[in-house]
């Protein structure tokens, strides 16, 4: 009996919210109903969502990054379609497949003189920890600091290097030798180096919890101080990586040159998980240093040829339709416009970021009137002002955002690559009204606690149409 998809999609269709709450995450599921961010996804085109009553959201979270040529990409899915045609002869693992030779061939090339090597995984936590494992065994060190606000994933050595305690209560003892330090600060890593102990720094070359940057200079010592004492710099590129920052790699900013690199979200071509780890061949043969130790760091989904063959279409499309340069012209078009907002609006304290990453820092504003609503609303909770923009930017407008982090007030944008004029208009113009409604009056804040009321009270919610939308 063949499946089809469609008969199920269609049979079920309305019972996502049940069901998660029933085997999966209910507290997420919480969390999304008291937002009002329960809908009913069918697809989507581009930059964009449309749910099953034919809405369209524009999407400026792109899967955490995900989606950086958008979603349904023509060539991705081409390509992938052809893969599965092809019964392609998959994780055969006694086996030297040519996709993942080929695709590795693509990320050396694109990278730093010194990275000669590629280890495949499936995400960027994946990532983080070859990172870990291999910085260990090339120094014989224990140590690996990393800075304050960092994001590098949830595993336990991910999560060991993770600048949230939120991240890491209730998860007892994790990675010994995991040491923080506040972000940017150069001395206090001098100090921990002069241990001798420190396998490794590992950064985000801009934090992704809040979209924190460091200036060239500092990043230069930074650089030169590990060097200095034998260890090792691991740039987290999962997330700024691939083009994100209007560069492939965001540490090419600051003229770095990594001992070791992560990569993962968009080389899937937002359809097959992929993740990697780059370095060089010293720091490789320090790990696979006999044939007995051939499969010493290992997964079972290395290599997937599916997913290859993401990575191998997508780097394609970002040569082919010149998605870096893009990202880095739409960066300097989402500078000025929101700069002109925050001309407009002292509610905007600070915008920073690169290419397609941009975060929107708020602050209270220098008007008497104005400061005593906003002292209102952040009584209510910290960093609740962003939250009260981020609700109606959604209700209203059909404008899918995040709060970059717990307890700040900044808007997190990362749009697809693909994303153009177009959406930055869209966004710029609705954040324009609300924030002038903001200097006005309360009306924000009365908004977001009926939301927050409808969401508590909620009923799950019956499909409107009983059937999914046709294509």
């Amino acid at each position: 009996m063949p499946f089809h998809l469609d008969e199920l999609l269609t049979s079920r269709h309305g019972e996502n919210f049940q069901l998660h709450e029933k085997y999966l995450n209910p507290q997420l599921t919480k969390v999304i109903k008291t937002l009002g961010f329960d809908r009913f996804y069918d697809h989507g085109e581009g930059c964009y969502l449309i749910d099953d009553e034919g809405k369209r959201y524009l999407d400026l979270l792109s899967g955490f990054g995900v989606f950086a040529l958008g979603r349904s990409h023509p060539v991705i899915k081409d390509a992938l379609h052809q893969a599965i045609d092809a019964d392609l002869p998959n994780m055969v693992q006694i086996d030297n497949a040519l996709l993942p030779g080929l695709l590795a061939e693509q990320l050396v090339m694109r990278s730093p003189d010194n990275i000669e090597r590629v280890y495949f995984c499936n995400s960027g936590a994946e990532a983080v920890e070859a990172a870990i494992k291999f910085a260990r065994a090339r120094t014989k060190r224990g140590r690996i600091c990393y800075f304050s606000h960092a994001y590098h994933g949830l595993t336990m050595g991910a999560l060991s290097v993770n600048g949230s305690s939120d991240f890491k209560d209730g998860f007892g003892q994790l990675l010994p030798g995991a040491v923080e330090v506040p972000f940017g600060d150069v001395e206090a890593l001098k100090n921990e180096l002069k241990k001798g102990d420190v396998a490794a720094l590992i950064v985000e070359p801009i934090q992704g919890k809040g979209v924190y940057e460091i200036d060239r200079e500092r990043w230069r010592e930074i650089e030169s101080a590990l060097h200095d004492e034998g260890a090792l710099l691991i740039c987290d590129e999962v997330q700024t990586g691939i083009g994100r920052t209007g560069k492939f790699y965001a540490f090419e900013h600051y003229g770095l040159q990594p001992d070791i690199i992560t990569v993962s979200k968009a080389l899937s071509g937002g359809y097959v998980p992929v993740g990697a780890m780059l370095s060089s061949d010293a720091i490789f043969r320090s790990v696979y240093s006999s044939m007995e130790r051939a499969m010493v760091h290992s997964t079972t989904f290395k290599g997937n040829q599916l997913a290859m063959v993401a990575g191998l279409a997508t780097l394609q499309v970002f040569d082919e339709e010149g998605i870096v340069e893009h990202a880095a012209k739409m960066g300097d078009l989402w500078k000025s416009k929101l700069g002109e907002l925050a001309d407009r609006h002292d509610f905007i304290h600070d915008v920073r970021g690169e290419g397609q990453m941009i975060g929107i820092e708020f602050g209270a504003p220098s008007s008497l009137r104005a400061k005593l609503r906003w002292k209102v609303v952040e009584t209510a909770r910290t960093a609740m002002f962003s939250q009260t923009l981020v609700v109606p930017l959604f209700h209203r407008y059909n404008i899918l955002t995040q709060v970059a982090a717990d307890n700040v007030n900044i808007i997190k944008l990362l749009p697809p690559l693909i994303a153009g004029e177009t959406e930055i208009d869209l966004f710029t113009n609705a954040l324009d009204e609300l924030l002038s409604e903001a200097q006005r009056g309360s009306g924000l804040l009365v908004d977001f606690g009926v939301t927050m009321a409808k969401g508590v009270m909620k009923k799950t919610r019956t499909p409107s149409s009983g059937s999914r939308s046709s294509r």
